[in-house]
């Protein structure tokens, strides 16, 4: 039986899932996240992570590395050629003897979620980034670089414009926002200057406990109508649009309906289908051609086998 590594690597947590030759995922295990940007270690301290995970996979299946035919690793912060060659020649110091490919992580999107071979895929999670495939293989990445590339729809934008909506509210006069009692609620703090202000060292530290709960307060309020919320929700879908139009205007695609395949928590498991609208609404006026929708349901991680067995 041949083997295969599939490894998703995010800034919260990566995944390992060793397959079979029938695409079967026969094992998981899971270490903390590997995006580079994140950790004081750098490039190697992210190889670090992920070889730990790797040989924990192996061991809990009883496997060597000579008994892996292939690992795909799709790695968020891997945006550039020598990001890619800098991991791989951390990975082989630390004893990776696998034949191994690495590529940006929203690569794996799209091949987790495409019915064929060619599509974008537009992931919103912690952070966002747009990938394609086109009909002739070329590989193209949109955004994904934080503010030089503009993002706005991942989870720690929204969580600054929350906190903005609610400074806009409470220290400006400026304007109501339908966040301001939830947040001060679910943070215990006082509807003041003062009380708003204590919560930046955790706005700055980005912590998840932090991060998760803005959402939700936010998603509230954009349900209910809040006018301050639906405003950042047309800015999220501008962006987002824009960055699918660009991989149109760029790539070959020749299939009649281009496929977009949408994952992420912002666009999968948060209530936000006001905000799917109308990143849909606009994509398709930007695209100027047919698009088909798909939400990604599959675990991200199965994009990594379908590609190294795209062909079989």
């Amino acid at each position: 039986m041949a083997y295969y590594i599939g490894i998703d690597g995010g800034g919260t947590k990566t995944m390992y899932a060793l397959f079979n030759e029938k695409k079967e995922m026969l094992s998981s295990v899971k270490t903390g996240g590997s995006n580079h940007e994140n950790l004081e270690g750098y490039i190697p301290e992210a190889a670090g992570i992920i070889m730990s995970g790797v040989n924990a996979l192996l061991e809990e299946n009883g496997l060597k590395q000579s008994d892996i035919t292939h690992v795909l690793m799709a790695l968020a912060g891997i945006d550039h050629p020598y990001q890619r060659d800098e991991m791989d020649e951390e990975l082989h110091k630390l004893g990776l003897t696998i034949p191994c490919s690495i590529y940006n992580d929203g690569f794996i999107v799209v091949k987790a979620g495409l019915t064929g071979k060619t599509g974008i895929g537009y992931n919103c999670g912690t952070g966002t980034c747009c990938n394609s495939v086109d009909s002739n293989g070329n590989l193209l990445q949109v955004g994904g670089f934080g503010e030089l590339s503009s993002d706005a729809g991942g989870g720690q934008w929204i969580a600054r414009k929350t906190y903005s909506l609610v400074y806009n509210d409470i220290c400006l006069k400026r304007r109501k926002t339908a966040c301001t009692e939830p947040l001060c609620k679910t943070f215990g703090i006082s509807a003041d200057r003062d009380g708003l202000l204590s919560l930046i060292p955790k706005m700055e530290a980005q912590i998840d406990d932090t991060v998760r709960p803005m959402l939700d307060i936010f998603f509230d309020a954009v349900n209910a109508g809040d006018e301050a919320a639906l405003e950042v929700v047309e800015e999220m879908a501008d962006k987002g649009a824009a960055f699918i139009a660009a991989h149109i205007r760029s790539q070959q695609f020749d299939d009649e309906v281009v496929e977009v395949v949408l994952s992420g928590s912002i666009h999968v498991k948060l209530p936000s289908q006001v905000y799917v609208d109308k990143l849909m609404e606009k994509a398709r006026q930007m695209a100027g051609r047919p698009l088909r929708f798909i939400k990604l349901t599959a675990a991200p991680v199965t994009g990594c086998i379908n590609w190294m067995l795209e062909d079989r």
